[in-house]
């Protein structure tokens, strides 16, 4: 049986290293009644660590499989990913786990919050999966979530809070453990145009101030002008890379 990995288990590697990404034809086969499904069809880039990239292309095109098997979510048909200098395609099932738990954070369209804990204790949870870590936990989820404009929303559930709010406490539970990349899968999907864009500002200002790498999967436009790179994906396959001056950095 795998034993569970911890953080003292991490892989040491440089600061140069830590939030890069890298893909190298990259395949994704799902298996089906009328047959194998080719969601990836021989992807390959790369990602400095410090980018902010957007997947920008239509429902269906791969992008949301390419998140998941980044985030070790899953392993690729063929083909190598790498996340800092570790190989993430040739990991146990626990050493992937590790992965999930320490080195990258996911923000998905749904919001995913637990609805029988606070805003504080689901901002937390990432770190209170550590042992004898529940008093810095919650001092961590709650500076961040001051830092995000919910100062005065620590004790509510989720059931008491907008959409808006709710998606700023899944990026905080997202961040808080310090990823080296951070993984949005449609994340002002289920948002209006007001709160979609709070949250965009949000992602950036992470890239921005906390340096940390983001890989946002999206169909809008919109969102993708975010990004300083657009990755322009289709049936399975990146299309085109193009430099972009994200919205207010022109």
């Amino acid at each position: 049986m795998d034993r569970d990995i911890g953080l003292q288990d991490r892989p040491a590697y440089s600061a140069r290293e830590m939030g890069s990404v890298r893909c190298e034809e990259v395949y994704k086969c799902y298996e089906g009644p009328a047959g194998g499904v080719e969601a990836l069809r021989g992807v390959s880039f790369a990602i400095e660590p410090g980018e902010f990239v957007a997947l920008w292309g239509p429902s269906g095109c791969g992008k949301s499989t390419l998140l998941h098997l980044i985030g070790a979510m899953d392993r690729p048909t063929r083909g190598a990913i790498w996340l800092g200098g570790e190989r993430l395609d040739q990991l146990s099932a626990a050493e992937r786990a590790r992965v999930r738990r320490h080195r990258v954070g996911f923000v998905f369209q749904a919001f995913h919050l637990l609805p029988t804990l606070t805003v504080l204790e689901n901002a937390a949870l990432p770190l209170l999966l550590e042992p004898g870590q529940a008093a810095s936990a919650y001092q961590e989820a709650r500076r961040w979530l001051e830092w995000v404009g919910l100062a005065d929303r620590l004790q509510h559930y989720p059931r008491q809070l907008s959409g808006g709010e709710m998606q700023r406490v899944a990026v905080v539970r997202a961040v808080v453990h310090k990823p080296d990349v951070l993984l949005a899968d449609e994340p002002t999907g289920s948002l209006d145009s007001h709160n979609g864009r709070r949250i965009l500002e949000l992602l950036a200002e992470l890239n921005r101030q906390r340096g940390v790498t983001v890989l946002l999967a999206t169909h809008s436009a919109e969102a993708a002008g975010y990004a300083r790179r657009i990755f322009r994906m289709r049936d399975g396959r990146i299309e085109g890379i193009e430099a972009h001056v994200p919205v207010g950095r022109a």
